[in-house]
């Protein structure tokens, strides 16, 4: 039986990719800003298309041993996309939460 790894924050895995080279105002009490967090998913989206882009590309040539490699990097960028979406989808409900707030 597979062993299910521990899940880990989002910020964990951003803080060790873009901890080289970070401005301070970049970050607030150690926590990514919001908008290095959108940066990086948009990026992850960029990555997985590309990955998915090119095992289609093998699999059309005739290069790609294993089939399953085109599957994989096909849901890898569809689920890259989802995650962006409900990024996207959540910092709208937030928005919205905090305009609908009185002073």
């Amino acid at each position: 039986m597979a062993v299910i790894g521990q899940i880990n924050p989002l910020w964990d895995t951003l803080s060790l990719q873009s901890s080289q080279g970070v401005k301070s105002s970049e970050w607030q009490g150690g926590l990514p800003v919001f908008e290095d967090i959108f940066r990086s998913a948009i990026d992850n989206v960029k990555q997985t298309d590309a990955e998915k882009n090119k095992a289609e590309y093998l699999m059309a040539t005739g290069q790609l041993d294993n089939p399953s490699t085109l599957t994989i990097a096909s849901s890898k960028a569809v689920l890259s996309v989802q995650l962006l979406v409900q990024l996207r989808n959540k910092a709208l409900d937030a928005y919205n939460e905090v305009s609908r707030m009185s002073i």
